[in-house]
């Protein structure tokens, strides 16, 4: 079975290209779903400040690698029946936590856009909208403290997610058949 981690800045169609996954027979999951869980755990509003604080509470107890050693119990039960595609893979120690442990069963696929995009893109989403400071001031976090970069800069295919839905489906499409040539 093949796991494929999709990366990428936020609003880039990260969560898009998953569900095109999914929609090809992938089992899905979401690295985020375990910072959603914990914000309601904790009582606290689903908002950018408190997912971040969050974020970064996991991954001062579990360390930079949280979300891979925390989902890895839903990937590999997925794994047991069909090809998994993970949906927001962040830090270069997850990527390399999870690269560790599957070898070459994982495939990374960046989804790329410009800054311009993807705050147009927050800023229009239903579900925690962003202003532009605000994924301004995540992109920061992010790249300082997370170290997102080094998983985009290791995908095995890249998507430029600039145009139309239909241009991305069409894309992710490739990268879907190109991994199954690879399989």
């Amino acid at each position: 079975m093949r796991l494929v981690a999709i990366v990428g800045m936020a609003g880039a169609g990260k969560s898009e290209a998953a569900r095109i996954f999914e929609d090809s027979g992938y089992k899905r999951i979401r690295f985020g779903d375990i910072t959603d869980n914990e914000v309601k755990k904790r009582g606290l509003a689903l908002n950018e400040e408190n997912e971040r604080l969050t974020r970064e509470a996991l991954r001062q107890e579990h360390g930079m690698a949280a979300y891979a050693i925390l989902n890895r119990p839903r990937i590999d039960e997925a794994l047991s029946g069909a090809c998994v595609v993970i949906d927001g893979l962040y830090s270069w120690e997850e990527y390399k936590n999870l690269k560790g442990y599957y070898g070459e069963k994982l495939s990374i696929v960046a989804v790329l856009a410009s800054p311009e995009t993807r705050y147009y893109r927050l800023g229009k989403r239903i579900v925690r909208p962003l202003t532009g400071p605000e994924a301004m001031s995540r992109d920061s976090a992010e790249i300082e403290h997370l170290n997102k970069g080094g998983p985009i800069a290791m995908a095995d295919f890249n998507v430029i997610n600039e145009g139309s839905l239909a241009d991305l489906h069409m894309q992710v499409t490739r990268a879907i058949q190109k991994l199954e040539v690879l399989s």
